[in-house]
C-alpha cells in the first residue's frame, strides 16, 4: 500500500468516526424527546434565503424521523407587504401592530393562507411527504378577539386584528398521530363572523400551551436577547420567566412579542422556550440535539422565587 493511500484511509476513518461521535452525542436528546412535540414558530431571514429555506425543511423532517412530532406556525410579513403594495393598499402599522383594514385582510389572509403556507408545506414535502397545511380557522382551531393598539395610555382600533381567546387542538392531533407535520397559518376566525390577522409569535405559543408541548421555538433574525442592546452585543443564554417579565418593558419593539410568546408558553406549562437565530443553517437541530445550544433560553421561575427586583445582590 502507498504513503498515500494509507494517509488517505486514515483520513476517510477520521472522518468516520468523527461523525459516529456526532450521532452518539445526540443519543441522550434523542432518548428525551421521542414522541415530544415541538412548535416552532417559522418566519423572518429563515423563510426569504433559498439556502436557508431548504435547511429548515430538512432539520424539521430530521426531527420527524427522529421520533419528535414538529408543528410549523408560520408568519409572512414580507410576503404580505409585497401584496399589499401590488393591490395599491398602504402598509401602515400603529404600536407596532399591522392596521388591517377589511379590504388588506383579504390581502393577508390570501398571502398566508394561499402563498405562504402552500410554499412551506412544498418545501417540507421535498424532502418526506410529512407536511399538511390549514390555517387557524380550520376546525375552528384559533377563536379571536379584536385586538386593540394602545397609543400614548388609549386604546385604538387599528381593524381585524385579534387577539386568541381559545385554540382547539383536536385536528392539530389527529394530523400528528397520523403521522404528519401541521403548517399552520396565523389567522383566526372570531365569534363574531370576522376573520383577523393574528401575530404568528402569539399564535405559537397559544398553540404550544393547548398541545402540552416540550418546546416552543421561535426562529428570528438576531443571535437572541441581547443582555444589554444597543452598548452589547453578548446574548443571554438563559433566564427564567421572572427575569424575563422584569426585562420586557425595556425590549426592541420586534424583539418585544417573541419574548412575550415565551413567557406566555412556559407560564402557561411549556417546559422551555427559546429565541434562536434562523439566520444560522441547521439552528434547530443545534438546539435540540447538542448540549451547548444557542440562542436564548427561558425556564419556568422556581417555586417561590423572589422577585428579580427584589432578589440579594
Amino acid at each position: 500500500m502507498s504513503a498515500i493511500s494509507g494517509a488517505r484511509m486514515r483520513s476517510n476513518r477520521a472522518g468516520v468516526l468523527t461523525k459516529a461521535a456526532t450521532l452518539i452525542s445526540a443519543l441522550p436528546w434523542l432518548e428525551r424527546f421521542h414522541g415530544a412535540t415541538v412548535v416552532i414558530k417559522y418566519g423572518g431571514h429563515a423563510m426569504t434565503d433559498e439556502a436557508l429555506r431548504h435547511s429548515f425543511a430538512e432539520d424539521v423532517v430530521f426531527l420527524r424521523y427522529a421520533g419528535l412530532k414538529p408543528v410549523i406556525v408560520h408568519g409572512g410579513g414580507p410576503q404580505i407587504n409585497a401584496a399589499l403594495e401590488t393591490a395599491g393598499i398602504a402598509s401602515e402599522f400603529t404600536a407596532g401592530l399591522r392596521v388591517t383594514t377589511p379590504e388588506a385582510m383579504e390581502v393577508v389572509r390570501m398571502v398566508l393562507v394561499g402563498q405562504v403556507g402552500r410554499d412551506v408545506v412544498g418545501l417540507i414535502n421535498r424532502h418526506g411527504a410529512f407536511a399538511v397545511g390549514m390555517s387557524g380557522e380550520d376546525a375552528n382551531l384559533f377563536t379571536a378577539e379584536r385586538k386593540l393598539a394602545v397609543v400614548d395610555g388609549e386604546p385604538v382600533d387599528i381593524g381585524q386584528v385579534g387577539e386568541i381567546v381559545e385554540v382547539q387542538v383536536g385536528a392539530v392531533r389527529a394530523l400528528l398521530d397520523d403521522g404528519r407535520i401541521p403548517v399552520v397559518s396565523s389567522v383566526a376566525r372570531g365569534d363574531d363572523g370576522e376573520v383577523y390577522n393574528v401575530n404568528a409569535d402569539t399564535a405559537a405559543a397559544a398553540l404550544a400551551v393547548a398541545l402540552d408541548a416540550a418546546k416552543l421555538v421561535v426562529l428570528t433574525d438576531v443571535e437572541g436577547l441581547y443582555a444589554d442592546w444597543p452598548d452589547s452585543d453578548d446574548v443571554v443564554d438563559s433566564l427564567t420567566t421572572d427575569e424575563l417579565a422584569a426585562l420586557l418593558p425595556g425590549l426592541t419593539a420586534g424583539m418585544v412579542p417573541k419574548m412575550e410568546a415565551c413567557l406566555h408558553a412556559v407560564r402557561g406549562g411549556v417546559p422551555r422556550a427559546h429565541v434562536l437565530d434562523g439566520r444560522v443553517p441547521h439552528s434547530l437541530l443545534l438546539e435540540i440535539f447538542t448540549e451547548e445550544g444557542i440562542g436564548t433560553m427561558v425556564v419556568p421561575s422556581p417555586p417561590g422565587a423572589p422577585a428579580p427586583e427584589e432578589a440579594t445582590p
